[in-house]
């Protein structure tokens, strides 16, 4: 039976929520988890996916089975990155990429669409915060930040906030932050699920940013 309006808004919102959740939260788990135990984080992948197929079984939870599925593709690529690759910037975005194949092949086919969505709003993200790391000339501290013990990463983030804050780096963040907008918002106009899980996805880059800005500046 299809769903009344209310309660097709209420289940767009919730997917929009766990999309936002499922960027935001986990990046503050899994990567203290891959410094230490990268195979583990790696493993865990597998878990998700039996999750997702468990909730995929039935048509009260299919949605949230969909959602997990493409998270299972953010987390295998940011375990396989973070894990053994994050010394090297240049790997970041292939090694993010490593579900594309599998999400347009699972599009072309008109199946998981809420999932393959949300992956690529993630990577949609991922891939604009990259490009404001290479036009802000970030990219050496981060090859630093990779390398120096954590109690020595201080002044490696002040020197990256200072770069920032150069007149360049505003304008730029500026537009990071209305393309990030701009593609996070449009979408949400179709009121179909997959959009709010893209939009979610997107929105919740700004977040993240957000969030090592201010870790930054407290450093």
């Amino acid at each position: 039976m299809p769903l009344s309006f209310g309660v097709r808004s209420r289940q767009a919102l919730l997917v929009f929520t766990a999309a936002v959740f499922l960027v935001s939260v986990p990046v503050f788990i899994e990567a203290p988890l891959v410094r230490v135990l990268p195979w583990l984080s790696v493993a865990l992948t597998l878990g998700w996916i039996w999750l997702s197929k468990l909730l995929m079984s039935r048509n009260s939870t299919y949605v949230w089975g969909d959602l997990l599925l493409g998270f299972s593709l953010t987390w295998l690529a940011g375990s396989i990155y973070w894990g053994w690759l994050r010394w090297e910037p240049l790997w970041h975005l292939p090694v993010e990429s490593i579900g594309l194949p599998f999400a347009m092949w699972c599009l072309y086919r008109n199946w998981g669409k809420v999932g393959n969505w949300f992956y690529f709003g993630s990577l949609v993200g991922t891939v604009l915060t990259d490009i404001y790391f290479y036009i802000v000339d970030l990219i050496p501290y981060w090859r630093q930040i990779m390398v120096v013990e954590p109690e020595a990463a201080t002044p490696v983030f002040k020197a990256a906030l200072s770069q920032v804050q150069t007149p360049l780096g505003q304008a730029w963040a500026v537009v990071l932050a209305v393309v990030l907008l701009s593609v996070g918002i449009i979408p949400l106009k179709y009121k179909q699920l997959h959009w709010y899980a893209f939009s979610g996805a997107v929105l919740s880059t700004i977040l993240v940013d957000s969030l090592f800005l201010i870790a930054a500046v407290i450093a």
